[in-house]
């Protein structure tokens, strides 16, 4: 008789909430299956191509027999100086090349290990919600709880931190926030950051920002970085992300910066979970940060210009959303007798206009859905076209 095998994945995994854009997919093959031509603004997937100096970098690093072998580990010393030279030139603070940097498999990977280095079971990481999920993830996947803090819109989506408990901030490991934020589109002052950083030093809390959307900004907001704040890198690391400033979302490359002790320990990990970011990637990176600015200024140009006619487009359906100033999100509450998945099924089922629930950031975000402006204007303006004619509108 033949022995039944019943082999389980961990408690951690199995107790992790559904991940709604797994749920999603499901959703859009039913269409496709029906025939349905979709547009799809549910994934942050930028649409545009990579510049062409950063292809060009590539291919020739790629004929570089050196580049073929396993990378450092922290990251080629060329490309650190080149991070260190641009956020010298972008926000006048002093990253040092040699212990403050360490580059990533996307900044995703990062936060996760990140949560993993510095969280034992039962530990408390402060998460604001919505949030972007694996900041919620990382914690849980490495067996701590998280405490949420709820962001609303008349707080500008941020934080109060006078809301959060005492005995929460007292055992605190972690204080994860995103700003610009995803998928709110909210933003942060630099006296929002210095508040921040006030708090985390009083209660011994490592402060995580994720600057991932740092050049898609509008209307010429410039978001600052937690490093200039002073003092902060006693307690702060940041997130850098290339996927949404170059197109380079495939590429799969980032980079974290701040407290040499914060940094070393996120190396730490890194050396028994993977071999670093692939050589070929990093100088094609390089080549991104040395490139005119006039190459992200067109990618930030083109999401401006979507940003205006899809909130015009928009408003005209009855929302009432002000001039976002960053990221290539919209943010929308869900109309009356609908929680965010159903009336994602909805508008999807009706139009073939494919939306993210707010369910998918967070449990205070139920009334709220996500519209991403990462298809050609064509694309985004049939979707407003689809939505009037079926009559999708807030009431």
């Amino acid at each position: 008789m033949q022995t039944k095998v019943n082999i389980t994945p961990a408690k951690k995994l199995l107790s992790l909430p559904t991940y709604v854009f797994a749920e999603l997919d499901e959703w859009k093959e039913e269409e496709r299956a029906k025939g349905v031509d979709l547009i799809d603004l549910g994934i942050g997937n930028p649409d545009g191509a990579t510049p062409a100096p950063v292809v060009e970098a590539a291919v020739k690093s790629l004929q570089n027999v050196k580049n073929h072998g396993y990378p450092d580990f922290k990251g080629k010393i060329e490309l650190r100086q080149g991070i260190s030279e641009w956020l010298h030139k972008k926000y006048g603070i002093d990253i040092n090349p040699k212990d403050e940097i360490q580059t990533l498999i996307g900044a995703k990977e990062g936060l996760a290990h990140l949560a993993l280095a510095f969280t034992d079971p039962g530990d408390i990481n402060i998460v604001p919600d919505p949030y972007y999920p694996v900041l919620s993830r990382g914690t849980w996947v490495a067996s701590g709880d998280v405490y949420h803090v709820k962001l609303e819109e008349k707080n500008d989506f941020l934080p109060d931190l006078d809301s959060i408990p005492e005995e929460i901030a007292q055992k605190a490991k972690i204080f994860f926030v995103n700003y610009p934020n995803n998928p709110t589109a909210g933003v942060a002052t630099l006296e929002f950051f210095k508040k921040l950083v006030d708090y985390c030093k009083k209660y011994n809390i490592l402060l995580c920002s994720d600057l991932a959307y740092t050049e898609i900004t509008f209307d010429g907001y410039k978001p600052p970085s937690v490093f200039q704040v002073e003092g902060a890198k006693d307690v702060a690391i940041e997130f850098y992300s290339f996927s949404k400033t170059y197109n380079m979302a495939g590429w799969r490359i980032g980079f974290a910066v701040g407290n040499k002790d914060i940094i070393k320990t996120l190396y730490n990990v890194k050396t028994n979970m993977d071999y670093g970011t692939c050589s070929v990637i990093q100088d094609a990176a390089l080549a991104a940060l040395n490139m005119p600015s006039s190459y992200s200024e067109e990618i930030t140009g083109n999401y401006q210009r979507r940003r205006d006619f899809m909130i015009e487009g928009l408003n005209n359906l009855g929302w009432n959303l002000k001039k976002t100033r960053s990221t290539m999100y919209l943010w929308l509450q869900v109309p009356d007798g609908y929680d965010s998945k159903s009336w994602c099924r909805h508008v999807l089922e009706k139009t073939g206009v494919v939306f993210t629930p707010g369910i998918a950031f967070g449990k205070y975000s139920d009334n709220y859905f996500r519209v991403s402006i990462v298809q050609p204007d064509e694309k985004l303006y049939e979707a407003l076209d689809r939505l009037e004619k079926a009559n999708i509108r807030f009431v």
